[in-house]
């Protein structure tokens, strides 16, 4: 392990404060709508359909962030009463975003509109203009070189964009689409309560959640600490949580979101984000959390077969297989990086050979660990701590060779955790450290939630919670008394009088209106 130098809650909350390059910003901060390249005249256009009452189509994006993107415009044309024809393309059946294959569906529009894709669609919008289609594009990913030919394309990774925020998703953007329609159609709709749902793709879009990414979280939390909206509401009844932070959403609401695109399809996500009613939204929810179960289920299968793969002590982990399910191989990639300690590579097989996602781990550039490996792969795509790709079968153990040679400079780094700021120690850690830690949220990419290692944590006792006693709780001894922890998915047998080294983050757990300050267990050092 890396050295690290020792922590006190004075050095700690600096660390927190250097991580921002500016004051924090407030919604009062936010650029304006006409920043965006095209913003102008897609709203122009739009205006212009709503008017004539021409046909508009949206196509939205099946993960959380094209999901609350196609809400937001859902609820704002709702607002305003002008009719939107609405379809997230089937991760299954028509593949991602605009397509060849998704425009069959569409026998007719005058407008159709993208959310969170459409940047690559340089067939679809061929097809568009042949038809006599309007494309309007509205997306955050990386333009190519050739950009699809739209009558406007809303993206601030265009060159010619006078946007000054490049890491924004694209749930933000349709919020700004909507706050630029709003105000040329001069209608009343309070945009910051939508910010809600922004908040949701924000954080599971692992956008970093600095400069206006965390004025609108912020923002958006507080909406849903006093929303009334019936997936609120639900959710609420559902779980117990009766407050919303950044780890809540990623870590609770969101893969329950993510769960119906990956097992069936994201417009059920969708409409329970819409649900006019509460019992519309309960019984929505007890759908998703059905997808949920189910794919966390596969998720341990798989991630077993996955383990089962692998051989001696690769310095890339490369999991190829049968019959996975190509909707959670991310997922079991993220803990296959955990669990080795090494970036990972999931892989099922297809009938053109393999496709899957890998994950990195630590400061492991895996973008380019790949790319180095690029001529064997049909597809690729991705950034630093994660990729989607595809190659034929015959390329699959060449492809894996290259990256055991080039994935050895990595290992030779460690994998330093970048996130990891020091060792604290155990009677630094209480509730004014906490209460003081709290004005950095909320936290997550960019501001994770500060990480450290405690030595000698002597265990006052033990024991195993969960159907099959997969976590670990811990209450350790300390100057000021006792002090929880809990280590999720967890293996090992410790006895109390013993002492141990842990990575872990500090958290607080609210249950039956009683609050307990826990060290949330990262890792236990060996």
């Amino acid at each position: 392990m890396h050295t690290y130098p020792l922590l006190n809650r004075e050095t700690l909350l600096r660390l927190l404060r250097e991580r921002f390059d500016s004051p924090f910003l407030g919604l009062g901060d936010l650029p304006d709508p006409s920043d965006f390249k095209d913003m102008d005249r897609a709203v122009e256009r739009i205006v212009r359909a709503i008017r004539k009452r021409e046909r508009i189509v949206l196509i939205g994006d099946y993960d959380v962030d094209g999901v609350v993107a196609t809400s937001v415009m859902r609820l704002f044309f709702d607002a305003i009463e002008s009719p939107l024809e609405w379809i997230i393309p089937n991760r299954f059946r028509d593949g991602y975003g605009l397509s060849p294959t998704l425009l069959e569906r569409i026998d007719s529009a005058d407008l159709i509109l993208t959310v969170d894709n459409g940047i690559s669609a340089v067939d679809a919008a061929r097809i568009c203009r042949e038809r006599g289609i309007d494309l309007i594009i509205t997306d955050h990913h990386i333009v190519p070189e050739t950009p699809p030919d739209a009558y406007a394309i809303v993206d601030q990774k265009q060159p010619e964009c006078t946007f000054p925020h490049e890491e924004v998703c694209g749930a933000q953007i349709a919020w700004y689409l909507c706050a630029a329609l709003r105000r040329e159609l001069g209608v009343k709709v309070d945009m910051r309560g939508y910010l809600e749902y922004v908040a949701l793709a924000v954080i599971a879009d692992i956008m970093p959640l600095q400069h206006i990414n965390r004025a609108m979280v912020e923002s958006g939390l507080r909406q849903l600490a006093r929303s009334r909206r019936p997936y609120v509401r639900a959710y609420r009844e559902a779980t117990g949580k009766e407050s919303f932070s950044a780890e809540e959403i990623a870590f609770g609401l969101a893969p329950i979101l993510n769960s119906a695109g990956r097992m069936e399809d994201a417009s059920i996500a969708c409409d329970y984000l819409c649900a006019s009613n509460v019992y519309e939204a309960r019984s929505l929810l007890t759908t998703l959390q059905g997808f949920n179960e189910r794919r966390k289920s596969m998720e341990r299968e798989i991630t077993e077969e996955a383990m089962a793969t692998v051989k001696g002590d690769p310095s890339v982990i490369v999991a190829a297989g049968e019959d996975w399910h190509e909707g959670v191989l991310g997922i079991v990639a993220a803990r296959l990086a955990r669990h080795y300690r090494r970036p990972a590579l999931v892989l099922t097989a297809t009938e053109n050979g393999y496709k899957g996602s890998g994950r990195s781990f630590g400061d492991c550039d895996l973008f380019a660990l790949v790319d180095g490996a690029r001529e064997y792969l049909d597809k690729f795509g991705g950034h630093k701590a994660a990729v989607g790709l595809s190659l034929s079968a015959e390329a699959l153990e060449p492809f894996r060779q290259v990256l055991e040679v080039t994935g050895e400079k990595c290992r030779r780094s460690e994998y330093r955790d970048p996130d990891l700021l020091g060792i604290l120690p155990l009677e630094e850690i209480d509730w004014e450290l906490y209460r003081a830690m709290e004005a950095f949220e909320p936290f997550g990419h960019g501001n994770p939630r500060p990480k450290f290692i405690v030595r000698n944590a002597r265990i006052e006792s033990f024991r195993r919670l969960g159907a099959e006693g997969e976590h670990l709780k811990f209450l350790f001894e300390t100057e000021k008394g006792t002090l929880e922890g809990i280590a999720f998915r967890t293996q090992g047998e410790y006895r109390p009088g013993e002492s141990i080294d842990l990575i872990c983050t500090l958290g607080e757990n609210r249950f039956n209106g009683r609050s307990t300050l826990q060290l949330l267990i990262e890792e236990i050092l060996h």
